[in-house]
């Protein structure tokens, strides 16, 4: 079972078990014709509903929980209920099922507390206080499911950063809209690192925790990140995004520090006035944007034997590739 295997990890996920002898399932809130298409049984329902949850899980041996609710603006308790109560539901189904194996994605941001990541490793602590409800929930989300580890569950979770390649509705078509109607902005230099991840690569890590997670198994509890383990530089992944879309580097800059202010002055206002669409800044965002992202790579690569398979430069060729086919 893969939660939210619609989406963009999730597809990758499903792609890479595939070729293996396994009956693939999915749950997801909406219907996804591409996910039939390769044979997976697909359940739509909603995991904050416990009863749906348990129905889908019958019969399941493991579960790949992927599906979240992501962003940087937005209501504590939609981001508590999608984040905290479905993976307590996730759990419960585990638990009632007798399901073995559950492998979590979580997010560096877990660990984010506004300043520099540099070649940190999983020691480093949750921050005391969160800029977003997002990381927020991931962060408990994360803690219930390393804390449910035990003889019967196996639990473990992944951090990948920053997931993009072909097919991403994100990241990468937020930047190219940007830079189409000049509103593309650098902010600082951007010249700190960033460990980016390439889907392939996201997918295949999730793939090498499951083969290696089992009750009593030594990854059972932990949590680790995922990256390429090759920073590049913020400015240098975003050019080679815009290369890819055949646009012009960018060129402008924001100051960190007004940047930083901007985004107090638009939360402010957007909460006064009760707007719900997301300020064009947020502190989190412009913390994400203005510090660097690069960890250590070692207990992925000890514990999972997980090595990235598509480097920066090759996942570029396969981007650009896709957005002129």
């Amino acid at each position: 079972m893969v939660t939210g295997g619609g989406g963009f990890l999730g597809t990758a996920i499903l792609q890479e078990l595939k070729a293996r002898p396994y009956q693939l399932r999915s749950i997801n809130r909406a219907r996804y014709p591409h996910l039939e298409a390769m044979g997976v049984s697909c359940v739509q329902a909603d995991l904050g509903d416990y009863e749906s949850v348990r129905e889908a899980f019958r019969g399941v041996d493991a579960v790949f929980h992927v599906a979240a609710k992501a962003g940087a603006w937005g209501p504590l308790h939609a981001y508590y209920a999608a984040n905290v109560q479905a993976s307590e539901n996730v759990l419960r189904a585990c638990r009632e099922l007798g399901i073995s194996q559950l492998v979590y994605t979580s997010s560096p941001s877990v660990s984010f507390d506004g300043k520099d990541q540099e070649n940190v490793d999983e020691s480093v602590p949750y921050p005391a206080s969160f800029l977003a409800a997002y990381p927020k929930t991931k962060a408990q989300a994360e803690q219930l499911i390393l804390q449910a580890n035990d003889k019967n569950l196996a639990t473990c979770a992944l951090r990948p950063h920053l997931i993009w390649g072909p097919g991403d509705p994100h990241l990468i078509p937020r930047i190219i809209d940007r830079a189409r109607k000049g509103r593309l902005r650098l902010v600082g230099e951007a010249t700190q690192l960033i460990d980016a991840v390439y889907v392939e690569n996201a997918a295949w890590a999730h793939v090498c925790a499951f083969d290696r997670l089992a009750p009593g198994s030594p990854i059972g509890g932990k949590a680790y990140f995922i990256g390429n383990a090759e920073p590049w530089p913020m400015r240098d992944i975003i050019n080679s995004i815009l290369d890819a879309a055949g646009l012009a580097p960018v060129s402008k800059h924001v100051d960190v520090r007004v940047a930083y202010a901007l985004a107090s002055l638009l939360e402010t206002v957007y909460r006064t006035l009760r707007i719900e669409s997301e300020p064009i800044l947020t502190r989190f965002v412009v913390a994400q944007m203005s510090t660097a992202h690069w960890y250590n790579p070692a207990a992925a690569q000890r514990d999972l034997a997980y090595e990235a398979r598509v480097s920066m430069k090759e996942g570029f060729a396969r981007l650009k590739k896709s957005l002129h086919s």
